[in-house]
């Protein structure tokens, strides 16, 4: 029975750490754009999260650009949720010497896991808390990619889209040399409340946590939506980015024309990243070198 126990104390004990070597690429490039699938750290170190990375030709090092995907609360349609790829936006990206990263969350896909995430009941939801669980993902896996030859160390950009770009706003309080930009398209929680659109769970209770979010902000934000976004309307997505600003957070707000037929998930499509070019092309512009001051 002894013998049986340490053995059974050795596996647990070890599986962290088997998890842990498994990190990096695990597979080999293809197409397009040197697609290759990943391993990542998540906060469950037995977890590590699925990935895709891609890159422009060369050794780089390039800036990197992480996407953080959209979520939702029903527990069948996480588990049955596809890689995220955002070939479009990945490809808008990559042409403009970035290496990209999609990582999968924890509770999502084939990643699985543990849904740290979960805001809770429509009536009582805690924005902030899912907000900084969804931060604190993404902040794993951009320092893992940190940590690539291939990769700057600085001027990193990240964008997030829906419960991914709620998750930005709480990541705005990271070091601005290391998160040169944030941009946050239709980002929120709640949406579809009940499943009908234009209504969202506990509205007041998102706001505020915007604000709260921006208290602590120290990255500039590009906040973009579509007219046609049935789950944060441009009007709403305005009141969560005035209280952000109006807390301290540094937002530029752009309202887009309709795309598609459902504006919140514009960011998935190609005529999406057409519409948003612009938006993309003023926030992904190198920041400028800090310049020391005379003594």
């Amino acid at each position: 029975m002894r013998f049986s126990a340490l053995i059974v104390a050795m596996l647990i004990l070890a599986t962290p750490a088997r998890a842990q070597s498994a990190l990096g690429a695990s597979g080999a490039e293809g197409e397009p754009f040197r697609r290759q699938e990943w391993r990542v750290p998540s906060s469950d170190a037995a977890t590590p999260a699925h990935a895709l990375l891609f890159r422009p030709p060369g050794d780089g090092p390039f800036r990197l650009a992480l996407i953080a995907h959209a979520s939702t609360q029903n527990v069948l349609r996480r588990a049955q949720m596809p890689q995220p790829e955002y070939r479009a936006l990945a490809a808008f990206l990559v042409a403009r010497g970035f290496a990209v990263l999609v990582p999968e969350r924890l509770g999502h896909g084939a990643t699985g896991g543990r849904y740290v995430e979960d805001q809770g009941g429509c009536d009582e939801a805690n924005y902030a808390r899912s907000g900084r669980a969804t931060a604190e993902e993404i902040a794993r896996a951009l320092e893992f990619l940190r940590e690539q030859d291939f990769v700057r160390k600085d001027g990193a950009v990240v964008l997030g889209h829906s419960a991914g770009g709620w998750g930005t706003l709480a990541l705005a309080n990271a070091d601005p040399k290391t998160v040169g930009a944030i941009i946050a398209f239709a980002p929120g929680r709640g949406g579809h409340a009940n499943d009908f659109p234009n209504q969202v769970c506990a509205p007041h209770t998102l706001t505020s946590a915007a604000g709260e979010f921006g208290k602590a902000a120290r990255v500039p934000i590009t906040w973009v939506v579509a007219a046609n976004d049935s789950y944060f309307a441009p009007a709403f997505s305005r009141q969560l980015a005035d209280a952000f600003r109006s807390s301290g957070g540094k937002i530029d707000f752009r309202a887009l024309p309709a795309v598609g037929s459902e504006g919140h998930w514009m960011i998935e499509t190609e005529a999406g990243v057409k519409a948003t070019s612009a938006e993309l092309e003023r926030a992904l512009k190198s920041p400028k070198p800090l310049v020391a001051k005379k003594p």
